[in-house]
């Protein structure tokens, strides 16, 4: 037994989740007008149809041809446009509902690659997708199909049963007779419905994110002899799929038979009270006949706006789930214009970065990764963070980046004839950054490179390759920066593939360098190529990088550790 406070509860989110809707499906009320007012136009044609019947069955019995030709017209005529309009409907539903679902889709994509990232990431990749396309169809659907079929569905309702009174009150009470059963089922159902279309898109991000990542990853997995493994535990996340969508098919099958038996017994009773008006003479062959359309019309309208309960359940479920995104934190560009002003002399003179006592902590963290640290980098200088590994070296560089945010202290940049602007997202204009790994998009190597600088010539693209050391290989490809790059740059070594990142980072030609172990990959030879070229760069750059390798620390102008702390001392300054 629900408690109560239980069902306030569940309907209060269904009406949160459909209040956010309605903000999505209020940017199409032309359009949805229009298909309720088809939808409307429709149902009134079938019913119409039924009454023309009627009146065709009493003229055949009466012999009266003057109406059988007005009622077959009529029946004929409304039939042939019903077959039109919802062909119509059906245009139009394709129409709008593309509109629609690429437009919320557009929407959601937005907001996710604008989210501040510490909050995003915290989504697996598999989710995010599953959210996209699963959650976003099922919105998307509800605006163009699930508003208009309710108003269709109420008009078919409504208009029999005014059809059925008019004719015979009683036989209205007989085809309405399941509504209190059907209202007490449809309440008893909501919260089991919600927990199983819940369960059901969870588990379904769970096998999408599974798959995603192995697939990714395939070359690992083969490398380990983990294939077995992995298809076991494929198969068993969809052995756990199918568990759960049997238990809501099981569910969902109970409460069919149970709806129909009562739509059965509901029929029984239409169908033996229009026998007893019909042997007591009271109704005619025509009107027995509009009884058994009309109120088996008027009992499938009702079972269909009761069953359209779990359908908004399942919207509402999947509204809930983008609305979880969408509540994420955007990233906002506050200081936009002050940053944007300053890029034009940044790039001419550099900028400098400066911390004073920063504190940062991540939002799932119980202690600081980085406390009181303090450090400088003007333009010039390369700056190098060492430390062991998982101690804020990173961090450090996100700290820089905007990608996360301080707890406290000062984090800045600034440049000659500028006052100190506040590092954030809107200071990332200043960057180029060169992760960790593999860091490379499915396209041609000049796709690659002009992610950084869409503008790029040709001939930029090769100077920045050569900076880079890259361009040794690159020309002996078949089609030298044309030549495709498979996903996650599975035909590159992974020396190469640092290297076309780091070139892509040269080609934006922002004054602050971050290079997150930059040359792990290199051999030593290529690695000293690639620093001297960095280093003899007319650009006055203001480099900081994080390494183990002690070979890169001799092209550096100060050296900080990184302590297991979260301190940050500098070890050694170079001349």
């Amino acid at each position: 037994m629900k408690k109560p406070g239980e069902y306030i509860s569940l309907f209060r989110s269904l009406g949160r989740e459909w209040k956010w809707l309605l903000g999505y499906i209020l940017r199409y009320k032309l359009e949805i007008l229009l298909y309720i007012a088809m939808g409307v136009v429709g149902t009134a044609m079938g019913l119409g149809t039924s009454i023309a019947t009627k009146y065709l069955i009493d003229a055949v019995v009466e012999h009266d041809s003057s109406v059988i030709v007005t009622a077959v017209s009529c029946a004929v005529g409304m039939s042939v446009f019903q077959i039109l309009l919802n062909a119509a409907v059906s245009r139009v539903a394709a129409v709008v509902g593309t509109r629609v679902s690429n437009e919320v889709r557009g929407s959601i994509y937005d907001h996710i690659v604008k989210c501040k990232w510490e909050s995003i990431s915290k989504f697996h990749s598999g989710e995010l997708i599953n959210r996209l396309e699963g959650d976003v169809s099922a919105v998307s659907n509800s605006v163009i199909s699930f508003i208009p079929g309710f108003f269709t569905r109420l008009t078919q309702f409504l208009g029999s049963l005014a059809i059925v009174v008019y004719y015979d009150p009683t036989m209205a009470v007989f085809a309405l007779m399941s509504a209190p059963v059907m209202f007490l089922i449809s309440r008893f159902s909501a919260k089991m419905i919600r927990k199983f279309n819940k369960e059901t898109r969870e588990m379904n991000g769970k096998v999408l994110s599974f798959s995603e990542e192995s697939i990714q990853n395939l070359q690992t997995i083969k490398a380990f002899d983990l294939t077995q493994s992995y298809t076991e535990k494929f198969s068993g996340l969809l052995d756990q799929y199918r568990s759960i969508r049997l238990a809501h098919d099981k569910f969902s099958l109970l409460l069919s038979i149970l709806m129909s038996v009562l739509g059965l017994a509901v029929s029984f009773a239409c169908y033996g009270w229009g026998v007893w008006r019909l042997w007591q003479g009271a109704i005619s062959y025509g009107t027995m006949t509009l009884f058994l359309q009309i109120s088996g019309k008027l009992t499938t309208s009702f079972s269909a706006l009761v069953s359209m309960a779990p359908g908004a359940i399942n919207i509402a479920t999947s509204a809930g789930r983008i609305m979880e995104l969408m509540e994420l934190p955007a990233e906002k560009d506050t200081d936009r214009d002050a940053a944007q002003e300053m890029l034009p002399a940044a790039r001419e003179q550099g900028i400098g970065v400066s911390a004073t006592d920063l504190i940062y902590t991540y939002s799932d963290g119980d202690k600081p990764v980085l406390r009181k640290v303090s450090f400088h980098a003007q333009p010039g200088e390369t700056v190098a963070l060492v430390g062991p590994s998982g101690e804020g070296k990173t961090t450090l560089l996100r700290l820089v980046l905007g990608l996360v945010e301080k707890d406290s202290g000062s984090l800045t940049m600034e440049t000659p004839g500028h006052p100190p602007i506040p590092i954030s997202d809107s200071t990332r204009r200043f960057c180029a950054y060169v992760p960790q790994g593999s860091a490379v998009f499915s396209g041609t190597v000049a796709d690659n490179l002009r992610i950084a600088c869409p503008e790029a010539t040709e001939e930029a693209i090769v100077e920045a390759l050569k900076t880079a050391d890259a361009w040794s290989f690159v020309e002996k490809l078949p089609l030298g920066i044309h030549t495709l790059i498979g996903e996650r740059g599975v035909n590159f070594s992974e020396g190469q593939i640092q290297r076309l990142s780091i070139a892509r980072a040269l080609l934006r030609d922002a004054p602050v360098l971050l290079l997150d172990e930059a040359t792990s990959a290199l051999d030593s030879w290529t690695e000293e190529r690639v620093l001297k070229n960095l280093m003899e760069s007319p650009r006055k750059r203001t480099c900081i990088l994080t390494t183990h390798r002690f070979s890169m620390l001799r092209y550096c102008t100060r050296v900080y550790r990184v302590t297991e702390q979260g301190d940050l001392v500098l070890e050694e300054t170079r001349i």
